[in-house]
């Protein structure tokens, strides 16, 4: 699949991107509240089995085909796991130790495990210095946006820290990996991965959980797992699919640094929450970043730069 990653983003990717991340940031206060009532494993499964239930349906109602034989599963069961239930499981038991701030910050550190790994394992999407620095700034604007509250915990264990992460390590290869389904349709590749999740799941979540033993989860805990399922995951991983066949690996994971951005304007502009000047400080370090990730700027300013030296010459 020829990847478009070596170029700028159009409208239409960085709508899809956005749109992405207004999906995706809302997993954190999903994952937040359902996390509290239920076991990690059995979360993922409900998570998992939802979306892969909807996701079914539609491709049903679209007419569409799932992929055949042991080839085409093998390829959705490795990328489940890379983009599903390694992460999931890691970044769930995460939040059960150390505040969603923190798990949001080491998990915008995504894009530079995908920068390095991009670069060792594909020919297309070389390592750039543009690309380096805009990453690096928008992890730090990340990082100064959410604040020291976001740090903020007695004890805070490391081992979490590290399964975060280890989370963001295994969303870099999957976004690499993912590349090869690009000639399927993303509601089928979305649908197929889950499905293969789900299965893998299944067990884990019986052996180590027993969800069986636990209470029942309130009404809240529910509706928590269904949105999780249903926009975070559902509706999240067809955007993705789509993006990821646009714009390349390295600029779908972008979204993993707009997340926590997107998460404070809808909570200003939606909840009426007021922005704080490191949150605002924080947006600005994180636009410089994707400005220069996306080099549009750049080029600009150095044409303009250009045409006023031709014209001071003449």
């Amino acid at each position: 699949m020829p990847s478009p990653v070596g170029a700028s983003m159009g409208r239409r990717e960085w709508a899809l991107l956005l749109s992405l991340s207004v999906l995706w940031g809302g997993s954190f206060f999903f994952q937040k509240v359902a996390v509290a009532e239920l076991a990690p494993f059995t979360l993922v499964l409900g998570r998992v089995a939802l979306a892969a239930l909807a996701l079914r349906a539609a491709v049903a109602a679209g007419g569409l085909r799932m992929p055949a034989g042991a080839r085409a599963w093998g390829a959705l069961a490795v990328m489940g796991a890379l983009n599903n239930l390694v992460p999931f499981s890691l970044l769930v038991w995460g939040q059960t130790r150390i505040p969603g701030g923190l798990a949001s910050i080491l998990n915008a550190t995504t894009p530079i495990f995908s920068v390095v790994l991009a670069h060792a394992l594909t020919r297309d999407e070389p390592l750039r210095a543009g690309r380096v620095a805009g990453v690096v700034l928008g992890t730090l604007g990340v990082a100064v946006m959410l604040g020291p509250e976001a740090l903020a915990a007695p004890r805070l264990d490391v081992l979490a820290q590290l399964g975060c992460l280890a989370a963001a390590l295994s969303y870099a290869l999957a976004g690499i990996f993912g590349r090869r389904f690009g000639g399927r349709p993303p509601l089928v590749t979305a649908a197929g991965q889950l499905v293969a999740t789900a299965a893998m799941a299944l067990p884990l979540a019986l052996v180590v959980d027993r969800p069986w033993t636990a209470a029942a989860p309130s009404a809240r805990a529910v509706a928590a797992m269904i949105g999780l399922a249903l926009l975070s995951t559902a509706v999240g991983y067809v955007v993705y699919f789509r993006l990821l066949a646009a714009a390349g690996a390295t600029n779908a994971l972008l979204v993993t640094l707009l997340m926590p951005a997107t998460a404070c304007g809808l909570g200003a502009s939606v909840l009426g929450e007021r922005l704080h000047a490191h949150q605002l400080a924080g947006m600005a370090v994180l636009a410089l970043g994707l400005g220069a990730i996306d080099g549009r700027p750049a080029r600009r300013l150095r044409t303009a730069l250009r045409a006023t030296r031709r014209a001071t010459a003449s």
